[in-house]
């Protein structure tokens, strides 16, 4: 059973003394010597509220879920610098320290995979694990159009010529509530199906969204930051999950198929029936997936 209510958030000191929330999901059929999963949600600059607990994975696994700086309960940043992903990467490190893990397993969730591999370049002795959920691939420095062809195929579906238009319309749109408007009628390209789970989920958005997180999440990372994390992944030894959905008009599956070639020991496990948010369109699809992965050797 999923949990109710979501649990108060607690507090950790981040690298710079700010006091950061997350929030804990204890496992409901506990293992003794289990790690916890650190669960970074995406957006970028949304609430990590929209994870839920990822389709039951507390069910073995306790999962810890931070809100990045500006969005939840967390405090927003003194200097936008400290949105971009490098500088979230370090507020992971922080929480680890806090919680006194020597390894754990990192799952990340769209643009959050590259706050996990910016995590992975600068700190790989610390991952057990890592799992990228429909990541992008801006990071490796392509935008494959597989996304836009994978939104053309449903155009026989209900929803899709508004979803279209608004789509269209968004890199045009400088006024943030114009943004959340146009987000809100093209929500049901980045799911499998549109029923009621799909419609609830993509309803709390509007709430979850914050303007200056999402705009400097990637502030100051140009090409040659950018290339040395792509060259420290290299060294990156403990396996790597990387889940794509076929249904996935968002990020689309060739963007996964590139960062899994970014690591050495990286499996790409595409999802049939599944779009952006694999938890929400088929969770007993997804949760053994990330199980079995999971529960496998470590390096």
């Amino acid at each position: 059973m999923p949990h109710n209510a979501p649990p108060a958030p607690l507090r950790y000191p981040s690298y710079d003394g700010a006091e950061l929330a997350y929030r804990v999901l204890e496992a409901r059929e506990p293992d003794v010597g289990r790690p916890p999963v650190i669960c970074l949600a995406g957006g970028p600059g949304r609430d990590a509220a929209y994870l839920g607990d990822l389709g039951g994975l507390d069910a073995r696994h306790t999962l810890v879920v931070p809100d990045s700086r500006g969005t939840g309960a967390s405090p927003p940043a003194p200097d936008p610098s400290g949105y971009a992903f490098p500088a979230l990467a370090e507020d992971v490190e922080s929480l680890r320290a806090h919680l006194g893990l020597d390894r754990f397993a990192l799952l990340a969730h769209d643009a959050a995979c590259a706050t996990a591999q910016a995590y992975a370049a600068l700190y790989p002795h610390r991952l057990a694990h890592l799992v990228l959920v429909t990541p992008g691939s801006r990071l490796q420095g392509e935008l494959p159009g597989d996304a836009e062809e994978i939104f053309e195929s449903r155009a026989d579906e209900e929803w899709w010529v508004d979803a279209y238009v608004a789509a269209h319309s968004l890199p045009d749109t400088r006024d943030f509530a114009e943004a959340r408007a146009l987000l809100r009628r093209a929500a049901p390209l980045a799911y499998a199906r549109w029923d009621a789970p799909q419609q609830a989920h993509a309803a709390a958005q509007d709430h979850q969204l914050h303007p200056v997180p999402r705009i400097a999440f990637w502030q100051g990372v140009d090409d040659a930051a950018r290339t040395a994390v792509l060259d420290r992944l290299r060294a990156v030894t403990c396996p790597v999950l990387v889940v794509t959905g076929d249904r996935d008009a968002v990020t689309g599956m060739r963007a996964g198929e590139l960062v899994a070639a970014s690591f050495p020991r990286a499996a790409l496990r595409p999802l049939y029936g599944v779009g952006h948010y694999p938890w929400v369109d088929e969770p007993e699809m997804f949760r053994p997936v990330v199980e079995e992965f999971l529960a496998s050797r470590s390096s």
